[in-house]
Parts: C-alpha cells; structure tokens; sequence
C-alpha cells in the first residue's frame, strides 16, 4: 500500500504541479524576448504578430538583486498589450508564486524571477503594442525587466489539474494510513514471555 501511494504521489505532482509549469514555460516555440526596461527605465516594445502566432503567451521575466520576493503582496509591474484596435492583456504582476529563481551567473547575486502575463488567444495580424510599468510595491532593485512572447502556446487543463491534486490528496491519505497501521501490527514481544535460554558452563545446566 505504501508503494502504490508514493506512486500515486508521484503522478499527482506531475499532472497538478510539473504539467503547468511546462505549460507555462516551454509549450510552443519563442517569438522572442524583448528588454522593456535597462538603467532605471521603462520603454513600450511593438511587435509584429500573425494570425498562425496564436495563442500567444506573454512571459515577464524580472531580473534583481533578491534572494526572494514571494513574500510581497503589492504589485511589482503593470503590463498591458493592444493590437487590433483593442486591449487584449491587462495584467499585474506581483511574482508571489516564484519559489526557485534562476540565478544569471554564480559570481552575480542577481536573480531571475518570472511571471505571466496572460495569453493572447486570437490574433489580428499587425502591430501590437506592450507597456510595462511600475507596481505600487517598492524596496525591489530591479536591474532589467525582459518581455516574453512564445507563440503556439498550449492552454492548461484545469481538469488534468485537477485530477493531479485529487491523486496526491489520495496518495498522501494512503501513505500516513500505511505509516500508522504499519506500525500498529507489529508490536515488540515481552522478553520475560519467552523461556530463558540454556545455560552452560560450570554452574549451567546440560538437557
């Protein structure tokens, strides 16, 4: 029983955990990254986008000087994207779920944190507009700010999501039973149950 559970872990943390975060961050192929602020400035990016772009996926990834910054509750960027006469992304970003960043070079302490914008799911071929700017939140030093446009994105299942969660819900049910009936059918014996063994020697006894 203890097996199976950890196998039903295993598959719980893959679809509710690692499947969206691959989602995320790798489905599709890149339509490039674009440095939206560098040296204490914000500047808009256009990009050129075509129908077969769809759905696009819009990425920000936040370079600072912090070991972390998921304990912020504030917004740390705003970002809003328009192209085809409408507003198509309008997003805070305050980067709270980010719990392992990437480092940019091991003599650097910079840290790389990411977060989603948004999709883009229809594209009107044209020109699209994406702003970047400040949140309300402060006390962040923020080296460079970089936009992430991967076209082709898949979408996330929420059902598959789901059922990982109920998995590992089951698995970890089942694991802490087996823990604690396994440890309840075995109970250690009474030594003074058991008849004590031959003696030998000089003062022993022969059968």
């Amino acid at each position: 029983m203890r097996f199976l559970s950890v196998l039903l872990l295993i598959a719980g943390a893959a679809l509710g955990i690692f499947y969206p975060w691959a989602m995320s961050n790798f489905s599709g192929h890149p339509i490039g990254t674009y440095r939206v602020y560098q040296g204490g400035r914000f500047k808009p990016v256009t990009v050129q986008l075509t129908t077969g772009d769809a759905p696009v996926r819009v990425l920000v990834d936040l370079t600072a000087r912090a070991e972390r910054i998921a304990g912020q509750q504030r917004t740390l960027l705003t970002l809003t994207a328009a192209g085809g006469g409408r507003t198509v992304v309008a997003s805070t970003l305050s980067f709270n779920h980010t719990d392992n960043p990437r480092q940019v070079s091991p003599q650097l302490p910079d840290k790389i944190f990411r977060d989603e914008a948004g999709v883009i799911e229809t594209v009107t071929p044209g020109p699209y507009l994406f702003i970047v700017g400040p949140g309300d939140a402060d006390g962040i030093d923020m080296r460079a700010v970089d936009l992430i446009l991967r076209a082709g994105a898949g979408s996330v299942d929420e059902r598959v999501r789901l059922a990982g969660y109920a998995l590992m819900g089951i698995g970890l049910v089942g694991f802490v039973l087996s823990l604690v009936f396994g440890r309840g059918g075995s109970h250690p014996q009474n030594p003074n149950s058991q008849p004590p063994p031959p003696r030998w020697g000089r003062n022993g006894s022969a059968k």
